[in-house]
C-alpha cells in the first residue's frame, strides 16, 4: 500500500494542469491569498475521500480474497486502465492538434483552465476542486481500502500521501510568502515551459501511473 501511495501522490502532485491553474491564481490580485485558497481546498479533498474510505471501511482492511477486498482492487484495476486510455486519448489529440490549423484544432489545457479560472479567492478553491486529477485520486481511495488504523505505518503512509500530494502547491505557495519576488519569477519561468510541455507530461504521467496501478492490481488479483 504505502509504495503505491507514494507513487500515486508524485502523480497527483506534478500533474500539470492543476500547476497551471495555481499559477495563473497567485499571478492575480491578492495572489497569496489565492493560492491559499487554492492549496486548502486541494487537501480538503484528499483528507475527504480518504476519510470517506476509512469510514467504510472502519479503518480496518478487508479480509484477502473477499467481496469487499476483491472489488477494491477491481476498481484499482478499472482506474489504472482509464488513466492509460486517458493517456493514449491526450497522445493522439496532440498528434490531430499538431496536424491541425484553425478553429477546428482542439482546444489546449491551458486555454481550457484560463475559461474556468477567475481571480477570486473563492474561484480558486472551486478550480482546485475541479482540476483534480480524480483518475489518480480514484486509485488512491482504491488503495486506501488496504489501511489498518491500529498500525502506525499506515497512518502514516496515509499523511505522508496527503503531504506528497500537495507538496508541488505547497511549496510555491510558501515560496510566495517568504520570497515572493524570485518566486513570482520562478513561476513565471515554470508557466512558460508548462505551456510548451504540459501536454507531453500529462501523457507520460497517465501512461506511466496508469500501467503501474493497473499492472499491481491484476497481480494481487490473479495471485
Amino acid at each position: 500500500m504505502t509504495l503505491d501511495l507514494i507513487l500515486i501522490g508524485l502523480g497527483i502532485t506534478l500533474y500539470p494542469l492543476p500547476i497551471m491553474a495555481f499559477v495563473m491564481a497567485v499571478s492575480a490580485p491578492r495572489g497569496v491569498w489565492n493560492g491559499l485558497a487554492f492549496v486548502l481546498a486541494w487537501l480538503a479533498c484528499l483528507v475527504a475521500v480518504i476519510t470517506i474510505v476509512l469510514a467504510l471501511t472502519g479503518g480496518q482492511p478487508p479480509p484477502p480474497k473477499s467481496p469487499p477486498s476483491t472489488a477494491a482492487l477491481a476498481a484499482k484495476l478499472a482506474f489504472g486502465i482509464a488513466l492509460v486510455v486517458y493517456g493514449l486519448h491526450r497522445r493522439r489529440l496532440r498528434g490531430t492538434a499538431r496536424d491541425s490549423s484553425g478553429p477546428s484544432a482542439p482546444d489546449s489545457p491551458t486555454t481550457r483552465t484560463s475559461r474556468m479560472y477567475r481571480s477570486s479567492i473563492w474561484s480558486s478553491a472551486v478550480v482546485a476542486v475541479l482540476l483534480q486529477p480524480w483518475g489518480m485520486v480514484g486509485a488512491a481511495a482504491a488503495t486506501v481500502v488496504q489501511a489498518d488504523l491500529s498500525r502506525t505505518e499506515s497512518f502514516l503512509a496515509l499523511l505522508g500521501f496527503c503531504i506528497l500530494a500537495t507538496f508541488s502547491l505547497l511549496a510555491m505557495e510558501v515560496s510566495l510568502v517568504f520570497a515572493p519576488q524570485p518566486a513570482h519569477l520562478a513561476l513565471t519561468k515554470l508557466s512558460t515551459w508548462l505551456q510548451r510541455h504540459q501536454e507531453q507530461a500529462l501523457v507520460v504521467l497517465c501512461l506511466l501511473l496508469g500501467m503501474w496501478v493497473a499492472g499491481r492490481s491484476l497481480y494481487q488479483l490473479t495471485s
